[in-house]
């Protein structure tokens, strides 16, 4: 057998696209190293905290890119993207993997430690879960996996990837501290999964429904951020709220909730181009016909 290098196709000629998706999903690797060499992360103790949660961010935010590519091509029609799902899927495992291994060099290898809080908080309850699923996941992702469990059951294994994708996702959310990326996240999260039942119902590429979509995302993703202040800090709901829909909280940065109406907006004006697109291509037909 002939390696096939992530930059070619499945006839092992060189693919920009998947050339494209490999540096992509280098790119976090290569920042880490970078901050790590120039000290940004600190001394070696405080980096590994820092790299500890930038690692579990990113197989999160990989993992939800994995989960993108169906809307991607069903909206777009990019049927390409078929093409580097199991690429992002694989790397989302690789960063999983590389997150333990921070996470133990955090706890300086003291396993017996290690495991106590495996079984003691819920965080890492549900991160162990989602970690022997995503190498489940990994482990099968290859052709001859397909070949002897039969294309359903391996179908039904990797419908899993939302069960694993939540869990994964909750353990963002229950780490310590309140950050922008678990909110962030959350709501991309939201719009992924509620968008697999529109599709069932055949709205997927519904300009309209996807629009409302990405406002109740945006929606869903300010009350999350509201109701984890509230929780963990005390902070009045209407006052984060507020601060969401302020114009003024620009000076600090872009909101989640903003990201995510942009997320949700991208898929609108898709399906809007590509339904206008039709409609003038039948106008066009009729007018030959006629």
């Amino acid at each position: 057998m002939r390696l096939i290098w992530p930059w070619q196709d499945r006839n092992r000629k060189f693919s920009w696209l998947k050339a494209s998706t490999f540096a992509l999903m280098l790119l976090p690797a290569i920042r880490f190293a970078y901050h790590l060499a120039t000290g940004e992360y600190g001394i070696l103790p405080i980096a590994l905290g820092g790299l500890t949660y930038w690692s579990g961010v990113w197989a999160t935010a990989i993992l939800l890119m994995a989960l993108t590519v169906t809307p991607a091509l069903t909206i777009f029609r990019w049927y390409a993207l078929i093409d580097v799902r199991r690429m992002i899927g694989v790397t989302a495992l690789a960063y999983t993997l590389a997150h333990i291994v921070i996470y133990f060099a955090l706890r300086f290898w003291n396993f017996a430690f290690i495991a106590n809080e495996m079984v003691t908080r819920l965080t890492l309850i549900v991160a162990t879960v989602s970690t022997i699923g995503l190498i489940a996941l990994g482990v099968t992702s290859v052709d001859a996996a397909i070949a002897h469990m039969g294309a359903k059951n391996w179908q039904r294994l990797h419908n899993t990837n939302y069960v694993i994708s939540g869990l994964a996702l909750l353990h963002v959310v229950l780490a310590r501290g309140t950050y922008a990326e678990q909110y962030l996240l959350s709501g991309i999260f939201f719009w992924l999964m509620v968008w697999r039942v529109l599709e069932r119902h055949g709205r997927g590429a519904d300009a309209k429904a996807l629009a409302m979509l990405a406002v109740a995302s945006c929606v869903f993703t300010a009350l999350l951020e509201a109701g984890c202040f509230w929780a963990r800090r005390g902070y009045e709901p209407s006052w984060t709220l507020g601060n969401n829909f302020s114009l003024a909280i620009l000076d600090v940065g872009v909101p989640p909730a903003w990201w995510v109406l942009a997320f949700g907006l991208l898929f609108v004006f898709g399906a809007a181009g590509r339904e206008a697109l039709r409609i003038k291509a039948a106008r066009f037909e009729a007018r030959q016909i006629g």
